[in-house]
This record gives C-alpha cells, structure tokens and sequence, in this order.
C-alpha cells in the first residue's frame, strides 16, 4: 500500500482514543473541538458514562467546556468497546496508563491489553489503520511488545495492513489543554519513513498554519526523548530545591531572587 493512499484515508478524520485517562480525555477533547470525529475508549464503565453525559472525570483547566462543545456536536462519544472503536476509525492513540510497581518495573499490562484490542479488531478489518503510542513506555517497547501483538492477533503485518509510531506527550497539569493546542514540537518515532510521513499529515491537517516544530526518529529513539525530558525537568526542580536549602543557611539570601537571575541566562530560561 502506498503512502499517498494511506494519508489519504487518515484525512477522513476518524480518530480511536484507548484509554481516557489525564493524557486521552485532554487529547480527546482537543481533537473533537477541531472537528475530528472521537471515539474514547476505557475499562471503567462508570468514566465512560459520565464522560458522555459531558461530566468530566478529572479536573484540568478548559476541559468541561471541550467536553460538553465535543459531546453536544457529537464529535466525541465514549465506550467500553474497543472492537468497535477501531473498526471504526482510521488511526488509534493508545493512552493507558503505565504505572511504576517495585517488582516488575514499569507495569506494562495496560498497554499489552490495548494492543491485544487493537490487533483483534483489525483482524477483521479490510482499511489500513495507524496505532500510535502515546503511554510512557521504555525504549523498545513499540518495536518488540506492542507491533508483534498486534501482529500475533490480527494476522497481519506491520507496514502493510497497518503501521506503528512512537508519539510522546509533553502535557502539565494545570495546561494541559493548552499544551495540545499549542505545543513545543512534535516528535514521531516512526516504523518506516512512510508511516511517519502519515503521522506528521495527520498533524498538519491537525494545527493548520499553527504546525509546531516536528522532529523524526525511530521508534526506541522517540520514546527515550520522553524518558531523558521528564528527568531533565525533574533535575531543574531537584537543583533549586537544593539551591533553596543553601539560601537558607545564607543570611538574607532569597532563592526566588536566584532563580530568577539564573534564569534570565537563554542557557537556562525561567521556565520550570
């Protein structure tokens, strides 16, 4: 299957969101409001419920007006069927959760049942279809866990029948509506070139003449990206903590001051 084929049936604007967590209903939402048809999916029948009847389940700045806009237009609509969702759709965001656990690591058994899902759907599915990854996941896991059970469940193979890529999110509490609409970047790890050219028209069909920056790579690439930006940004929040603890053996020293002269250094920046 050629790749002009394939954008061209990802323009029909039909989208599968797994997992309605802080990452997919905020994701949901915003792709609803711009006019892309939603399906959300998730385990937890009483989200789903309240989330058709426009009630957000989590709290996040601008997400009950999305939701009610979405729901009322019916640009979004929720259900426990996944099977359903991505027959029904050309492109499927997987974004359940990967709690951490001390005896296994990063727990991984909600990202395996989606693409279990995934891959049982398309089974029966004659259209080419795209799963993109948006779970924190560990290098690797696109690449060796969830294309193979894809593969292994719907009897097809990747780069034919449907493609993988590795799309990390870079949402904050409190912003993360805004986050969507107006990122940084973009970064695609993408299975093949083709695949990620599919993504990258997904997205500019997406922002329009808003098109953020767009980095590609591969697959386990991507998904270190996020690993080495949430530790980034966790070592500036443990440096000024640290600083804020000198400050306080220093008479008169104030580490709000420090901080902000540190970060009017473009090396640095303010932010975070």
């Amino acid at each position: 299957m050629g790749c002009n084929i394939k954008i061209s049936v990802l323009s029909m604007k039909k989208i599968s969101i797994l997992g309605l967590g802080y990452v997919g209903l905020c994701t949901a939402v915003c792709f609803a409001s711009k006019g892309f048809k939603v399906i959300g999916v998730d385990v937890d029948s009483e989200k789903v419920k309240m989330t058709n009847e426009r009630k957000a389940p989590i709290y996040e700045p601008g997400l009950d007006e999305l939701l009610k806009r979405s729901v009322d237009s019916q640009m979004l609509y929720c259900t426990e069927d996944s099977d359903y969702a991505v027959k029904n759709s050309d492109i499927s965001f997987i974004t359940v959760g990967t709690p951490y656990r001390p005896d296994v690591g990063i727990d991984l058994r909600y990202v395996k049942s989606a693409a279990k899902n995934v891959g049982k759907a398309l089974k029966n599915k004659e259209e080419y279809h795209m799963v993109v990854v948006k779970s924190t996941v560990l290098p690797e896991t696109t690449e060796k866990v969830v294309k193979p059970m894809i593969e292994k469940h719907s009897g097809k193979r990747c780069g034919l029948a449907f493609d993988v890529c590795y799309n990390p999110e870079f949402l904050r509490e409190g912003s993360a509506i805004k986050d969507t609409l107006n990122p940084d970047r973009i970064i695609i790890g993408e299975f093949s070139r083709e695949s990620g050219d599919c993504l990258e028209s997904f997205y500019r069909d997406f922002y329009e003449n808003k098109m953020p920056p767009v980095i590609r790579t591969k697959l386990s690439i991507a998904e270190l990206i996020k690993y080495v930006n949430n530790a980034f940004l966790a070592t500036k929040i443990s440096f000024i903590n640290t600083m804020a603890n000198i400050c306080q053996e220093i008479p008169q020293a104030d580490v709000t001051t420090v901080a902000k002269a540190i970060g009017l250094d473009r090396r640095i920046s303010p932010l975070f």
